[in-house]
């Protein structure tokens, strides 16, 4: 367990790695990762169960994550290594062809702590929901998180998910929606909106928490950890996590320009101004 401020400390590095992964690569998505960092510093660190030196690909015995929005790689990658799941070194492979740290998560290339091959989006809470129903079964107490873009919440997978989910009792399972108003071509609001979410959830009987500000370290541990005293009480439950897109760098902030696109060479120091080194860049 870290304390808030050195959960922050983390978040703060993980954001540096972001940008010098996607940078150095040319290619990423820095805007929804530096969005989220605060949530995965959060998770890895002090919400979920398990130990990065003994990883499973069953995941028996452990919390497991799985991320449906899987463009979001080096958020993932970053908080993964910072972790413990393999050498920070190597996230300057971020990207290169033939490495384990793909673009969009790959189990070809059996990468520790990665159990579902993902980005094709809309898929993610039906893996979660059959990983929660499988430890139901064996009698593994744990949780399977979930973590989706609010974008993604367009694609009607997700809804025949959540209607099961809910009508089966899924309550070992926690989805987490970033809620950013962003994605890839405007606001979510402007390409579809999602209307009410919170009711949305509770009508497919579903609890729900919502953190206001999921940039706040303190408030994410907060309502992560009241998500994790709901669960087992009949009803899955529904983090809605509001953040900004490019959290972290005043530029970047609350648009999707970043969202698949990364900072020029000249752009990546005065971003990086705004990051201090906190454990050491890779």
């Amino acid at each position: 367990m870290k304390t808030t401020a050195e959960l922050k400390q983390i978040a703060t590095q993980v954001r540096r790695d972001i940008l010098r992964m996607t940078t150095n690569a040319k290619s990423g998505h820095p805007g929804g990762s530096m969005g989220t960092a605060d949530w995965f510093v959060a998770m890895q660190w002090n919400i979920m169960d398990f130990d990065p030196d003994k990883f499973t690909m069953s995941g028996e015995g452990e919390d497991m994550l799985f991320v449906s929005q899987g463009h979001i790689t080096p958020v993932i990658y970053s908080t993964m290594a910072r972790r413990g799941f393999f050498p920070v070194e190597e996230l300057k492979t971020f990207r290169k062809f033939g490495t384990r740290l793909q673009g969009h998560p790959s189990t070809a290339h059996n990468l520790p702590g990665i159990r579902m091959a993902s980005g094709s989006l809309g898929q993610g809470l039906s893996v979660g929901v059959g990983a929660a129903l499988g430890k139901k079964m064996s009698g593994d107490n744990h949780i399977v998180y979930t973590m989706h873009g609010d974008g993604e919440l367009e694609e009607g997978q997700i809804w025949e998910a959540a209607m099961f989910a809910g009508a089966k009792h899924v309550d070992n399972l926690i989805a987490t929606i970033d809620y950013n108003n962003q994605q890839i071509d405007a606001t979510v609001d402007e390409v579809m909106s999602l209307g009410n979410l919170q009711s949305k959830f509770e009508s497919f009987m579903w609890k729900v928490v919502v953190i206001a500000d999921g940039n706040d370290m303190q408030q994410v541990l907060d309502g992560m950890a009241k998500a994790k005293t709901l669960a087992g009480q009949g009803s899955p439950i529904c983090v809605i996590l509001t953040t900004k897109m490019g959290y972290g760098v005043d530029f970047m902030q609350d648009t999707n320009k970043y969202h698949g696109a990364v900072l020029s060479a000249d752009d990546l120091p005065k971003a990086l101004a705004q990051l201090p080194e906190t454990l050491g860049d890779f």
